[in-house]
């Protein structure tokens, strides 16, 4: 695949998990009702992570995808819809205002849940397409 076209398909992908993530994760803070604990940016950490594990396993096993839809979608819209860019800076944010509580949960939530999302977006891949 050519250079241009490749970065160009990864960016609107880009593009698109950039603008999912900015309205999933504003939506789901807003009806969170918290002013403290980042939901929106758990939210969509944890379904981006479902979903490359989904989504990868379909990679992996039926070559489902061609090339430029795997980068598309894994690089360029699953790339720019997880968040832990934006998670590392809230989690810092609260342990700077010495909610340490809050940045314990917010780390462990995005970690143990997030892998576990990961498998179980396998596990539901190897369920439905096997």
């Amino acid at each position: 695949m050519d250079t241009l076209l490749k970065l160009s398909i990864i960016g609107a992908g880009g593009f698109i998990g950039a603008v999912l993530r900015f309205l999933i994760s504003s939506w789901v803070q807003t009806r969170s009702g918290s002013i403290v604990f980042p939901f929106g940016t758990l939210a969509v950490n944890m379904i981006g992570c479902l979903l490359i594990g989904l989504l990868t396993y379909l990679v992996e096993t039926r070559s489902f995808f061609s090339m430029e839809t795997r980068s598309f979608i894994l690089i360029g819209l699953l790339g720019a819809f997880t968040t832990f860019s934006t998670f590392g800076i809230e989690t810092l944010g609260l342990i700077r205002d010495n909610r340490i509580d809050l940045a314990a949960l917010n780390a462990g939530s995005q970690v143990v849940v997030g892998v576990a999302l990961v498998w179980l977006g396998r596990i539901f891949a190897s369920v439905i397409w096997s």
